[in-house]
């Protein structure tokens, strides 16, 4: 619509300074020659606007032209611009609406406090992304975002973490949850609240069956007690381990940096620099995945279980290493045909 690219075109002179036709007209997918036009319509009702053509030339506002914001604190202004909060949002398919929001925001403050946002975009960053985790493919997101906001039932085809099947569910869906990377939808099935990973929906149905979302219900503090709850419920695996001092330099990188801590409180090491560490992991299996890649540098003292089972891991890995390999990957890592 052209009312939308007038305010645009204003925007970008406010926010931008001096900007040629061409940059308007790309930026806004339109012709020069219809940049010209609005140039003209935005002059005629009164906005000081003017063109310069030439080298160094372009579109601009006069010096003074503002629409000041009050109400806005220095603090709040940098919260609002800090970068990296369009990721989750573009999920949704709402970056553009979040980079127009900002724009308009931006344009209404006085140019003083215009340079302080664009101190805070520019020194502080945000990034929800995990390190070596592969993005979840979430393609029903859009579905469940508009279910979420109609106030829809959504009929979900749902594989459990532990369960093999998916099964089919009716869900009132009360709000989506981006933790990191990863979405989540909290939304009431069979007559009780519930959280479900968007990623493991195989599919998700609009129905045409609307529902009345409860008054006092709160997204936010929902959230925060259902992850309180959960990971006081996560099991945990008690395993004490001796640490060698390279073993002690690689455990930060292999379980985090709160290890550190634990390293600390376990006081002085042996003659041979050896500390014993009480820690704890989800199961047997997450223990051994985590402390394998680290080799002799620690040695698992108890359960014997662990011990045991890296035992039999390691005996099962160099027998299997020990046979030759078959032809045809001989063949494929020589690039014969």
């Amino acid at each position: 619509m052209r009312a939308d690219r007038l305010l645009s075109i204003l925007l970008m002179l406010q926010t931008g300074g001096r900007i040629t036709a061409q940059e308007l007209a790309e930026r806004l997918e339109v012709s020069g020659r219809t940049i010209y036009r609005d140039l003209d319509a935005l002059s005629a009702a009164g906005i000081p606007v003017y063109a310069e053509r030439g080298p160094g030339g372009g579109c601009a506002l006069l010096e003074d032209y503002k629409t000041d914001l009050t109400g806005l604190n220095e603090a709040e202004i940098r919260t609002l611009f800090m970068s990296g909060a369009a990721g989750p949002l573009a999920d949704l398919g709402l970056g553009r609406a979040l980079e127009d929001a900002l724009l308009k925001l931006l344009a209404s403050l006085p140019s003083a406090t215009r340079r302080d946002a664009e101190r805070a975009r520019q020194r502080l960053h945000l990034d929800a992304a995990g390190w070596n985790r592969p993005e979840e493919a979430v393609p029903h997101l859009r579905t469940i975002q508009e279910a979420v906001w109609q106030d829809r039932q959504l009929c979900l085809v749902y594989r459990r973490g532990d369960a093999a099947q998916a099964v089919e569910r009716l869900v009132e869906p009360y709000g989506l949850v981006a933790k990191a990377t990863v979405w989540y939808l909290v939304g009431a099935s069979e007559g009780e609240v519930r959280v479900f990973r968007v990623s493991r929906m195989a599919d998700a149905r609009l129905t045409d069956t609307t529902f009345s979302r409860p008054k006092d219900f709160d997204l936010a503090a929902y959230w925060t007690e259902w992850c309180s709850q959960f990971k006081a419920g996560l099991p945990r695996y008690p395993v004490t381990l001796r640490v060698s001092p390279e073993g002690t330099n690689l455990l930060p990188h292999a379980l985090g940096e709160g290890v550190r801590a634990i390293i600390e409180r376990a006081g002085s090491a042996d003659t041979a620099g050896w500390r014993t560490l009480s820690l704890h992991f989800e199961s047997l299996e997450n223990a051994r995945s985590r402390l394998l890649g680290l080799g002799t540098t620690v040695e698992v003292i108890e359960p014997a279980e662990l011990r045991e089972s890296f035992l039999t891991l390691t005996r099962e890995l160099a027998a299997f290493y020990a046979q030759p390999l078959p032809i045809a990957a001989t063949s494929a890592a020589s690039g014969s045909d």
